[in-house]
């Protein structure tokens, strides 16, 4: 018996293939959304998944401004953060993190509450850490991301 037909074809870093896509986050759901995204950027959707290997695609999002959050999670949602120091924790809305995203000082592509969200569903490891720097998050309709020929998908269509 030829044993050599048996074997799994596991993907490494070399093998996988990144693609670019292109997201439009425009009137959607801020968790739905996120939750596909992390899907994305797992790699979950390629028939080639492997869950200790980055095979994942970068995924840009634009009109992050227009995401929506219903009922009144926009203002009523805290999000806590400890600074290490007595009485240093801290208390944000997403309402406070969308505001922050417009902020000049941040580096671009990075949206504090897409992040935010973003963490929480991704593995909390050193995988989770790098497949988070592969999402880019932008508040309007361009992105400096033309070069790599990006696909535009419609997040809809996901399951």
């Amino acid at each position: 018996m030829d044993t050599l037909s048996y074997k799994t074809a596991t993907p490494n870093a070399q093998s996988v293939q990144h693609d670019w896509v292109v997201i439009d986050a425009t009137d959607q759901v801020l968790g739905r959304l996120c939750a596909k995204v992390a899907k994305i950027l797992r790699g979950k959707y390629k028939p080639s998944y492997s869950p200790f290997v980055e095979c994942g695609d970068n995924v840009i999002i634009i009109n992050a401004d227009k995401v929506r959050l219903t009922g009144k999670k926009m203002t009523d949602r805290i999000y806590l953060n400890f600074t290490g120091y007595p009485g240093g924790q801290r208390e944000l809305t997403p309402e406070v993190l969308m505001k922050k995203s417009f902020n000049k000082h941040l580096k671009p592509g990075m949206n504090p509450l897409f992040i935010r969200v973003m963490k929480g569903m991704l593995p909390k490891n050193r995988l989770g850490r790098r497949l988070i720097e592969n999402m880019h998050v932008y508040n309007g309709p361009s992105h400096p991301h033309e070069a790599q020929n990006p696909k535009v998908i419609d997040i809809n269509k996901l399951k």
